[in-house]
């Protein structure tokens, strides 16, 4: 119980955390020319003379990133959250214990030409590691699907994987751009995401999704913002289309009230894996497009057919994200309203999601 309240209680800090500075612009150097110049979250300009060749990564998103654009032979560090990317164990773990997450001086043994700090380090811990001589990119707040793009791009440019972002964001923007289509004219039904207790409203990634996805979100119905608490009877009253759940807590209560609503009598419910619900990084884009195949499943097996007719008649190819099956990206229920499970490691993501959000003060 007590391991259960500290994971909502870490969760709630990291889900209130939206900055009201952060940028969508999603743009890029055309070439990954050298010497490159980023401002930060800090303000602090960020200079690389050269390409960089060893990389340590401060967040399972900065990470995922790296992952996908094809620059994962040059991440030397992690931290534990993203041991569910393929290889991440084979690089050095840099989390720190107890309540820092991150091992300053572990950082700085590994000699990395650029460290990728997410905005849930603090800017103390990004201070000592520049004072020891590091090179930090601290990344700004994300809570939209833009700012990943932002995010995406502007590490292509400074670890040099230009084309690699370019097709990675050109692969989500493809993606978005048929669930879209989609669920143009499409009803949308209420849609209700449940964490013991907890949903997530206004102002949060995952109400990102949620209407990306073609839904309403019942917690901003009911006038939720960020991450809180909703009343059984309130959830009870809106008797939500469908509910949304992650591996983490990945049934709904079996309780009088829940057992009469609509999601849970018609086995509407969804397991997503909570690294693609909580990280901003591309494989955002699998918890929107299969949350959108069970919410608009006609609607989106016609605009995904369209897409793909596209691409054979111009000969496009669509990047595919690695290692990960599309299609188990969310797992539906599977009897008697209880979901059943999909990726495992859920408690190590259900973790690293915590590191990603946080206020710069």
């Amino acid at each position: 119980m007590r391991q259960r309240i500290l994971l909502v209680s870490l969760l709630l800090v990291a889900m209130f955390a939206v900055s009201p500075t952060a940028t969508a612009t999603g743009t890029q150097q055309s070439n990954c020319s050298f010497p490159v110049s980023k401002v930060d979250a800090t303000g602090t300009r960020v200079t690389l003379d050269e390409k960089p060749q060893r990389v340590v990564t401060l967040s399972p998103s900065a990470a995922q990133i790296m992952w996908e654009i094809g620059a994962k032979d040059k991440v030397v560090g992690v931290t534990r959250y993203a041991s569910y990317l393929d290889g991440a164990d084979e690089k050095a773990n840099v989390s720190g214990t107890g309540q820092a997450f991150v091992n300053v001086e572990k950082v700085v043994s590994l000699e990395p030409d650029l460290v990728l700090a997410p905005n849930s380090v603090s800017k103390e811990t990004v201070k000592k590691l520049r004072d020891a001589g590091m090179t930090v990119y601290a990344y700004r707040s994300a809570t939209t699907i833009e700012d990943v793009y932002r995010d995406t791009a502007v590490t292509g440019s400074l670890v040099g994987e230009c084309d690699g972002s370019k097709k990675t964001i050109s692969w989500m923007k493809d993606r978005i751009r048929t669930v879209r289509q989609a669920i143009d004219g499409e009803q949308r039904p209420d849609v209700l995401y449940l964490f013991y207790g907890y949903t997530s409203g206004k102002g949060t990634f995952i109400n990102q999704i949620i209407r990306t996805a073609g839904s309403n979100n019942v917690a901003t119905k009911v006038g939720i913002s960020g991450y809180k608490q909703i009343n059984k009877e309130v959830v009870v009253k809106q008797d939500p289309d469908w509910i949304v759940l992650n591996e983490q807590d990945p049934a709904v209560p079996d309780e009088a009230g829940y057992r009469n609503l609509t999601a849970v009598r018609k086995n509407r419910t969804v397991v997503v894996p909570i690294e693609y619900m909580n990280q901003p990084a591309p494989r955002v884009v699998y918890a929107i497009t299969n949350l959108t195949k069970q919410f608009h499943p006609d609607a989106y097996a016609a605009a995904n057919a369209t897409t793909n007719t596209a691409e054979s008649t111009t000969g496009t190819t669509t990047k595919t994200m690695e290692t990960v099956d599309e299609d188990e990206a969310t797992t539906t229920t599977e009897s008697n309203g209880q979901p059943g499970f999909g990726v495992t490691n859920v408690l190590v993501a259900m973790v690293g999601a915590l590191l990603l959000v946080r206020r710069w003060r």
